[in-house]
């Protein structure tokens, strides 16, 4: 099965966000929004305007953020 793979949690470590609370903050972001990335579930139902603010908060391209990742890699 193909999958999207989403990076928040390297991307936080990079920018030393300890914590979900901290994103929420630095990214204007609900909890529920930054949880259903961090925990990679229903991840298609995502919607753009997140993931665009996620990319402003981590100064990144969306393919940094998440990836897709074809069945036979995984």
């Amino acid at each position: 099965m193909n999958v999207i793979k989403c990076n928040i949690r390297e991307l936080m470590a990079e920018h030393r966000i300890d914590d979900i609370t901290e994103l929420m903050a630095k990214s204007g972001l609900s909890r529920n929004s930054i949880n259903k990335l961090y925990r990679e579930t229903n991840i298609e139902t995502t919607k753009l305007e997140t993931l665009f603010k996620l990319c402003d908060t981590f100064n990144c391209k969306l393919s940094d953020l998440i990836e897709y990742v074809p069945e036979e890699n995984q």
